[in-house]
C-alpha cells in the first residue's frame, strides 16, 4: 500500500514540484491549502490532474492547532495514516526591526515555525508507533546567514532546524527520520517577480551563476523520504548554488 505524504502549502511553486515528484515516487500525496485560497486550490488540483497527477487537497491553517488536528483526522480517515510530512508552508512579512510590528513578528513565527509544530504533533505519535516516518522541514538560506529586513523570517527558519535536531533525536530509534532543507534563491514566481536589475545582482553572488529550480528542492525531498535514506537524520541540506557556505 502506498505511503501517504502530506505537503503543507503544496499549491505554491516549491510545493507543486514536491507534490509531483512524491507522486512519481509512488506516494499518495495530499496538499494543504488555506481557506482564502480554496478556488485557487481546486484549479491547481485540476491542472495537476491534466498532467496525470492525482493529488488530494485539504483545507488547513497551519498556524491553528485545531485546524491541523481536524485536517489530519480527515486525511487518515479518508486515505490512511500519514507516514511522510513536508513542512513547507511559509509566509514573509518583511520590515526592518525599526518598523516591524508585533503583528508582523507573530504572523511569520506562527506560520513558519509554530505551524511545523502544529502539523508534526498530529502525525509524530503514529509514526513512532508504526516505527517508520519521514519529516522534512523546509527552512531557508536566510535562516542560516540572516537577511536585512527579515528578523522574523530568519528567526523562524533558524528555529526550524533546531526543531529538526531535537525531533530527530526523539524519533531515531523508532525509524522516524527528520531533516531540514534550506533552499537558496529558487526561480519560483515570487522570485522572478523581483525586478530584473535586483535579480541580476543576486545572481552575481551565486557561484554556480544561476537560480535553482523547484525540482532541485523536490528531488531532495524525494530522496530524504525514501527507504534508501535510512541513515540520515538531523541533517540540514543547503541547496543554494554555493551562495552561502559554512
Amino acid at each position: 500500500m502506498s505511503r501517504v505524504a502530506v505537503v503543507t502549502g503544496g499549491i505554491g511553486g516549491l510545493g507543486t514540484a514536491m507534490c509531483r515528484d512524491l507522486t512519481k515516487q509512488g506516494r499518495r500525496v495530499v496538499s494543504t491549502y488555506r481557506k482564502v485560497n480554496e478556488e485557487k486550490a481546486h484549479e491547481w488540483q485540476e491542472e495537476r490532474r491534466r498532467e496525470g497527477f492525482d493529488i488530494a487537497i485539504y483545507e488547513a491553517d497551519v498556524a491553528d492547532y485545531e485546524s491541523c488536528r481536524e485536517m489530519i483526522g480527515k486525511v487518515e480517515k479518508d486515505i490512511g495514516p500519514v507516514d511522510i510530512l513536508v513542512n513547507n508552508a511559509g509566509i514573509t512579512r518583511d520590515r526592518t526591526m525599526k518598523k516591524m510590528t508585533l503583528e508582523d513578528w507573530d504572523a511569520v513565527i506562527n506560520v513558519d515555525l509554530t505551524g511545523a509544530f502544529n502539523m508534526t504533533k498530529q502525525v509524530f505519535p503514529g509514526m513512532l508507533e508504526r516505527q517508520w516516518g519521514r519529516i522534512v522541514n523546509i527552512s531557508s538560506i536566510n535562516g542560516q546567514k540572516g537577511q536585512f529586513g527579515q528578523a522574523n523570517y530568519s528567526a523562524a527558519k533558524a528555529g526550524l532546524h533546531g526543531f529538526t535536531k531535537a525531533l530527530a533525536r526523539e524519533g531515531a530509534r523508532k525509524g522516524v527520520l527528520v531533516n531540514t532543507i534550506s533552499p537558496g534563491y529558487i526561480a519560483t514566481q515570487m522570485v522572478m517577480a523581483v525586478p530584473e536589475e535586483i535579480r541580476n545582482k543576486i545572481m552575481e553572488e551565486i557561484p554556480v551563476g544561476h537560480f535553482g529550480v523547484p525540482e532541485d528542492i523536490s528531488r531532495t525531498v524525494v530522496f530524504l523520504t525514501d527507504d534508501a535514506a535510512g541513515y540520515i537524520t538531523g541533517a540540514n541540506f543547503s541547496i543554494n548554488g554555493g551562495h552561502h557556505m559554512f
